[in-house]
């Protein structure tokens, strides 16, 4: 499942903001979308974004995306980067089969696709197949694909992981640079799917591959493919990306799962550790100061704000805060000015004071039941909420629950999360890309 975000804040806090953008992509544009949680790697846009819209309003293009995939389109320049898997017509009953049985492609050979598409036109710019593979399992049959995993650009080249398939650096054009094959199978957790975004941070490449008896998290020069360093893990349950940290001038790596660990950046060794999460992490961590947070929402609900600083293993009495009530199984949270946003599957919604815990509101409800897997993303006072139900609920930001908008794009669900540019939306339904402009 891919995890499957904007900014206009008072003057007094744009150098700090600033700040945060740049420490987390490696000082990136703001005005870009390079990975999946957007310039500040928070939730967060540069600038705004429409408010409403529908099938009829402010759609400046739509385009059909072939085959399925989830992942997250990332922006830079006049282009828009994504990936998709397509069916060749091709079968086998010796592979392809889950534990699960999962998805109604399991078992098909395909065509494992990264594609780019002029910002302005939709346009179709190039589509090249990085290999063609028949999957050793399928995936989550209503939420799951072969191309979740989102891709990065470092503005010069766009990576693309298709996990067990590898990882594939393309330049702007479409030319290939260089792939890697890890020689890996991943065996995931009720054949739930591959979906782990990559993580870009100063020249260097993150990615993990737990989900193995021997898992481990790898630094990649983007340059080349060349493997700097690699850790073992023994987690079989995490989709988390990888989030880099800085604290008292040290870098550290920040992984989910049932315990999360910190890693030190230049050299991958372990700094501290802390238990008490449940199976399937799914939402990125995230830095508010010197805390970070991590969430897990399936066997066990939790969300805990881990001080940094610390080393070795960690105990409850380690922890800042914590709370069970609210948090999320799929949707990273949405960090802005000092609040942490948590939706959940269901659609319950809270907003939490990042430093100490303290609810503005916890739980509350949308105006309908909504599904959710997309993550949050805001812009300029306003937060989006793409559902798996046609509507994408817009939430003005702030200690009280308010709905602003409610746009409908009729017959489309959403599972990767909306990308917000230059003032226009991006969003990424199930079959097609929309281009949402003011």
């Amino acid at each position: 499942m891919t995890h499957m975000l904007r900014f206009c804040i008072p003057t007094a806090a744009v150098a700090l903001s600033l700040v945060a953008g740049m420490t987390a992509q490696g000082k990136t544009p703001l005005d870009e979308w390079r990975q999946w949680r957007g310039p500040y790697n928070t939730g967060m846009a540069h600038g705004d974004a429409p408010l409403r819209w529908d099938d009829r309003t402010n759609v400046a293009w739509k385009v059909a995306i072939p085959g399925r995939g989830h992942s997250t389109p990332v922006v830079t320049g006049n282009r828009l980067y994504l990936t998709t898997a397509v069916p060749t017509g091709k079968r086998t009953a010796a592979e392809g089969r889950s534990r699960a049985g999962g998805g109604a492609d399991s078992g098909l050979e395909h065509r494992f696709e990264v594609m780019a598409l002029d910002r302005q036109s939709g346009q179709v710019v190039w589509q090249r197949t990085a290999t063609v593979a028949m999957p050793h399992e399928g995936y989550h049959r209503t939420y799951g694909s072969f191309a979740s995993n989102s891709p990065v650009t470092d503005g010069a080249r766009v990576f693309a992981f298709f996990g067990s398939r590898g990882l594939y650096a393309y330049d702007l054009d479409g030319e290939l640079l260089w792939q890697k094959d890890f020689g890996v199978r991943m065996r995931m957790d009720m054949a739930f799917g591959e979906g782990t975004p990559l993580t870009l941070h100063d020249n260097r490449l993150l990615l993990h591959f737990d989900h193995l008896d021997g898992g481990f998290l790898v630094m990649l020069d983007p340059a080349t493919g060349r493997e700097i360093w690699r850790t073992t893990r023994t987690e079989p349950f995490n989709w988390a990306a990888p989030y880099v940290a800085e604290h008292a001038g040290r870098r550290q790596i920040i992984m989910s799962g049932l315990t999360v660990r910190s890693y030190a950046f230049e050299t991958g060794k372990l700094i501290w550790e802390v238990p008490g999460l449940g199976e399937n992490t799914i939402p990125q961590p995230v830095q508010h100061r010197d805390l970070v947070f991590a969430m897990s929402g399936h066997t066990l609900k939790m969300l805990m704000a881990i001080p940094l600083g610390q080393t070795g293993t960690l105990t409850a009495a380690a922890l800042a805060w914590s709370t069970a009530r609210g948090a999320s199984y799929t949707p990273s949270p949405l960090l802005h000015d000092g609040r942490l946003y948590v939706l959940s599957d269901s659609g319950q919604f809270s907003n939490f004071n990042a430093t100490t815990g303290v609810p503005a509101y916890q739980q509350a409800r949308l105006p309908q039941p909504y599904n959710f897997k997309a993550s949050p993303v805001g812009a300029n006072g306003k937060i989006y909420l793409a559902t798996e139900d046609e509507d994408v609920v817009v939430v003005k930001m702030g200690d009280t629950m308010e709905v602003l908008a409610t746009n409908t794009l009729a017959n489309q669900s959403f599972i990767a999360s909306p990308v917000i540019v230059g003032g226009d939306m991006f969003l990424r339904s199930r079959t097609h890309l929309f281009k949402i402009s003011r």
